[in-house]
């Protein structure tokens, strides 16, 4: 496709590329605050080396392989195609960045509530259930961050 077609057929598909992408957007979020929450109860009530431990690694493993990467890659796909829509997104302001930004920042945590879970598989969690708790209002403060600049366009 040349260019002219490919704005063309972004901007004809506008409407539902941004309703694919707030789709996607919301079950990534209900992974990324709903994980941190399980990990808090693994450690403080869980423990490990016992059958309870094995249930919740496969709803951990799940919740992350079956729902969490896939809305993760499929935000991140709608999000792109909004981004390279003709007239969506003026880089000379400061909101795109911002969203960029704190959109780099939500990857990062998915990642490292991934090499969590690996943590609690492999036996070696070394976080207690405050540090979940803690690194739970992360996704929080990054969704105002990329809400306010999407809407306020600041």
């Amino acid at each position: 496709m040349e260019r002219d077609a490919m704005g063309d057929f972004l901007a004809n598909w506008y409407a539902w590329t941004k309703a694919l992408h707030v789709v996607s957007v919301i079950s990534w979020m209900a992974g990324l605050f709903y994980l941190p929450r399980l990990f808090v109860y693994h450690v403080e009530v869980v423990g490990s080396g016992n059958p309870t431990d094995t249930l919740f690694q496969t709803m951990e493993r799940r919740l992350l392989r079956g729902i969490m990467n896939p809305a993760m890659i499929a935000t991140w796909i709608f999000g792109l195609a909004l981004v390279f829509t003709p007239g969506i997104v003026s880089w000379s302001e400061l909101w795109p960045w911002l969203k960029a930004g704190a959109v780099l920042g939500m990857t990062w945590f998915h990642h490292w509530l991934g090499l969590r879970r690996k943590d609690f598989m492999a036996g070696s969690n070394s976080r207690t259930g405050r540090t979940y708790r803690i690194m739970n209002e992360v996704p929080t403060i990054l969704l105002l961050v990329i809400v306010f600049s999407v809407i306020v366009k600041f």
